[in-house]
C-alpha cells in the first residue's frame, strides 16, 4: 500500500494525496504533517515506536467535500 502511494505521489509532487482506504482518505508523511497542521486534525502514526515510523493523518471519506 505504500509502494503504490509513494508511486502516486511521485507522478504528482507538489500536491497533497488524499489516499482512499476504507472509509477514510489517509494522507502519510510531508502530506499528513501539513495536511495536520492547516487543516487541525490529528497526526498519529505508523509502526509507531519502531524507528521506521510512518507520520499519518486522516479525514472520513464522506465528510470531505469536493467543491
Amino acid at each position: 500500500m505504500l509502494r503504490q502511494y509513494l508511486e502516486i505521489k511521485e507522478q504528482h509532487p507538489g500536491t497533497i494525496l488524499f489516499y482512499r482506504m476504507g472509509d477514510f482518505y489517509e494522507m502519510f508523511f510531508e502530506d499528513a504533517e501539513t495536511a495536520s497542521r492547516v487543516l487541525g486534525i490529528t497526526l498519529t502514526s505508523r509502526n509507531k515506536g519502531n524507528e521506521n515510523q510512518v507520520p499519518m493523518c486522516g479525514v472520513p471519506y464522506h465528510a470531505v467535500s469536493g467543491t
